[in-house]
């Protein structure tokens, strides 16, 4: 089985989820590809994570970071012309629609399985970019941030006290 075919097959399970679950039922093609795209959103960000994390501690992942938003661009772009470029998602449907309802239950729980797993090794990578900036004391864990913490926190106590002694009327006193 090719990668095309997998991938396909991905889309028209999501499309016949989306097909179920929405109503009024229009553009489940459209929501099956941006589910597409960002499952696959998820595991390129879950990749640079990984890199930062072991391999380059200096990268700085950022809402900025133009590596990522050009492989997002790059995957819409390949999607709109695998799925949506003359209505070539129809004929897919079409094709996935004949096989056996048992390989199509199979499948269902493939791809579900497949998709936890994504959602897994994104939730993971950023688990350990936590551990990474404790380990590293960056990030929110560095020490300028502890501080800074430490004395709002201070403050707020303080001024929480003010207040209670006002309420009882021990500032009076």
């Amino acid at each position: 089985m090719s990668v095309k075919k997998v991938y396909c097959y991905f889309f028209y399970k999501l499309y016949k989820f989306w097909d179920g679950v929405s109503y009024p039922k229009f553009w489940s093609d459209w929501k099956s590809s941006l589910t597409l795209d960002c499952l696959i959103y998820f595991i390129v960000t879950s990749a640079f994570i990984y890199y930062k994390v072991f391999f380059n501690i200096t990268v700085h992942l950022s809402e900025n970071n133009n590596n990522i938003f050009i492989s997002v661009i790059v995957i819409v772009f390949f999607n709109y012309f695998i799925f949506h470029h003359q209505d070539q998602w129809k004929d897919l449907i079409t094709e996935y629609d004949k096989l056996p309802e048992r390989k199509n239950n199979i499948g269902s729980w493939i791809v579900f399985g497949v998709i936890l797993l994504i959602v897994g090794n994104l939730i993971f990578s950023f688990y350990c970019l936590d551990q990474k900036a404790k380990e590293n004391q960056t990030g929110p864990y560095a020490s300028e941030v502890i501080t800074k913490k430490r004395k709002k926190d201070s403050l707020q106590k303080a001024q929480q006290i003010q207040k209670l002694k006002k309420i009882y009327g021990e500032d009076k006193k």
